[in-house]
């Protein structure tokens, strides 16, 4: 199959620190090659594939201090797309809908992935006119704002087997992986820490509209905790594997509808079990009791810090091999690019407002459903 990959700028594929959609895109991108199709990525210039390349701007957009305006380098992005679309049986898109006008007058089939959070008041409208393009959610919860989209199937996250590295015998820490945001709710994982007489290790990014709420929020408080807390910076290759790897538990107490959260099965890849509030995506993509915990409160919380000890560090980790393989993930996406080309609408107009979802939608594993119920938490 010849497959176009359309990957966000801003960061490299795959990013070296931050960057969880180019992550994901390079681990199908690579997956693809592997399996025989011709792939080619249209990305920064900077991104390393065994795909065809075709660079965009010479490096992530947020790397280079002297972008301003990022939607330039997109429009940029979208013309050579449909210069090059009559090569290609299918163009998947990820990120922001920009490409939508020009889309649905490509003489191919092509399928969109849309990695945020979904505001009826924003995408409801946006749906509704372009009712012909075809969306793969990540999780069946992105989807609950707006049912009534042309969802073609849900097809999760997944990562390289021998990306991460399992250990059986953890550290004595408590970690938190990811952007320093309100929404991310770092400050409770501080206090949970603090409640569960436990040290906190922070790893994560500051992103420039968030660098206010950084040192008015979350300095104050780092520096409060002293020793309690050690804020590592960003992380990404070996010291992620290991910052991961050996923390007694993932904190991951959001405070928004998260519609997948990448760091989840990173952790599981690992062993390590996640301490999660239940929001988004989260009960979907967690087997309570098997990969952590997934709690409504800081109470929760601190007590599942308890009963860590009662979890199995391997059923942890088949639940990742089981379900959130790069292998998975890609298969299901070609499973996709299959009904699209073998379906009437292939071409221009897809499955018009078809709101169908195909049978390789994606839930949680029978047996550890069944665990789940005989191991929650209290």
């Amino acid at each position: 199959m010849r497959i176009a990959q359309v990957a966000p700028l801003y960061e490299s594929v795959p990013p070296n620190l931050y960057g969880g959609t180019e992550r994901v895109v390079s681990y199908l991108t690579e997956c693809l090659v592997r399996k025989g199709h011709q792939v080619t990525l249209f990305a920064s210039g900077d991104s390393q594939t065994q795909a065809e390349l075709v660079p965009v701007y010479p490096r992530g957009l947020w790397r280079d201090r002297t972008v301003w305006e990022t939607l330039a380098h997109h429009v940029r992005q979208l013309e050579l797309v449909v210069q090059n679309a009559h090569r290609f049986d299918v163009v998947h898109f990820h990120g922001d809908p920009l490409h939508y006008p020009v889309a649905r007058r490509l003489p191919c089939a092509h399928v969109t992935t849309l990695p945020g959070l979904l505001l009826p008041v924003d995408h409801e409208p946006l749906f509704r006119e372009f009712s012909d393009a075809a969306l793969i959610s990540i999780s069946n919860d992105q989807r609950r704002p707006i049912p009534e989209a042309n969802w073609l199937a849900t097809v999760y996250h997944g990562l390289p087997r021998d990306l991460l590295t399992f250990r059986e015998t953890p550290g004595d820490y408590l970690a938190f992986l990811g952007r320093i945001a309100p929404v991310k709710r770092l400050d409770r994982a501080v206090e949970i820490a603090r409640r569960s007489g436990m040290k906190l290790k922070v790893a994560g990014n500051v992103c420039q509209g968030e660098r206010d709420y950084f040192a008015r929020e979350i300095e104050p408080l780092l520096r409060a905790s002293g020793s309690h807390v050690e804020f590592v910076g960003e992380v990404g290759g070996a010291d992620k594997d290991a910052f991961l790897g050996k923390a007694r538990a993932l904190l991951f107490p959001i405070d928004w509808a998260e519609p997948f959260g990448l760091v989840l099965i990173e952790a599981m890849a690992c062993g390590t079990p996640v301490i999660a509030f239940r929001r988004g995506a989260v009960p979907e993509i967690m087997v309570d009791g098997v990969t952590g915990f997934v709690v409504d409160d800081m109470d929760e919380a601190v007590r599942a810090v308890s009963l860590l000890d009662a979890l199995d560090r391997r059923a942890c980790r088949q639940v990742f091999e089981e379900r959130f393989t790069d292998e998975r993930m890609t298969e299901g996406y070609l499973d996709a690019y299959n009904f699209l080309l073998n379906s009437d609408a292939a071409g221009p107009a897809l499955l018009k407002h078809s709101g169908r979802s195909l049978p390789w939608q994606q839930r949680p594993h029978a047996t550890h459903m069944k665990r789940t119920r005989n191991r929650a938490a209290p």
